[in-house]
């Protein structure tokens, strides 16, 4: 779990830039070979644009890199569990395992909600771990949305 937790104190970095931003800290990383080969986090806000979610920029810059569309052999690193769309985008891009921090019960589909990565009526499935430093990454999340209400109130 150490190895985990590295990586995933990566991605947690990456989300606190999105905060900076003041997008949804939601931070990822993608590994290969036990060294990062993309980072990324929420731009969605900052680029008006519905599918920059940390985990597809990730996904993107990694293949750039790489020159493949090809993961298999990628590990994903991600503050909150992917959504429907990320979910397929690891899927797609055959990233061999998602590692994630904090669970999404609205939207989570490596696992809460449902679980495509690992449906086996895919070409592709990959491993998964969650709650690796959870309680910090959902705390990123929860504090972030609490000072937004606190903003609305005024």
């Amino acid at each position: 779990m150490e190895r985990e937790e590295k990586y995933m104190r990566l991605a947690i970095a990456e989300a606190k830039k999105a905060e900076e931003m003041q997008e949804v800290p939601i931070g990822a990383v993608i590994v290969l070979n036990d060294e990062v080969i993309a980072a990324a986090h929420n731009r969605r806000e900052t680029d008006q644009n519905a599918v920059a979610h940390a985990e597809l920029l990730a996904i993107e810059r990694a293949c750039e890199k790489l020159g493949t569309w090809r993961l298999e052999e990628a590990e994903l690193y991600v503050t909150l569990e992917p959504c429907p769309m990320c979910s397929g985008a690891i899927i797609l891009s055959r990233v061999k395992k998602v590692v994630y921090g904090a669970v999404d019960p609205k939207a989570g589909c490596a696992g809460t909600l449902m679980n495509l990565v690992t449906d086996e009526r895919f070409n592709h499935q990959s491993e998964v771990i969650s709650g690796v430093l959870g309680e910090e990454c959902g705390r990123l999340l929860s504090d972030f949305f609490r000072s937004i209400r606190k903003k609305k109130k005024r």
